[in-house]
């Protein structure tokens, strides 16, 4: 009898790389966000300027983290 192949290991959903740079653009954004707030205690602003925050980060981070 032939012993079965193993399969090769199924590769992760998200690299290590993408997980490190969504997650702190998230946590940029939710700064961000927290910051506008306590500023001018308006929801609408803060959300759009965490939004914003945590999506223009991603290109940078991207860039930088390696």
């Amino acid at each position: 009898m032939s012993s079965p192949v193993p399969l090769p290991p199924e590769p992760p959903f998200l690299s290590m790389h993408t997980a490190v740079v969504l997650l702190t653009a998230v946590v940029i954004g939710l700064v961000i966000g927290g910051l506008t707030f306590l500023s001018d205690f308006s929801a609408p602003g803060a959300v759009l300027a965490g939004l914003g925050s945590g999506g223009l980060s991603v290109p940078v981070l991207r860039s930088l983290i390696r």
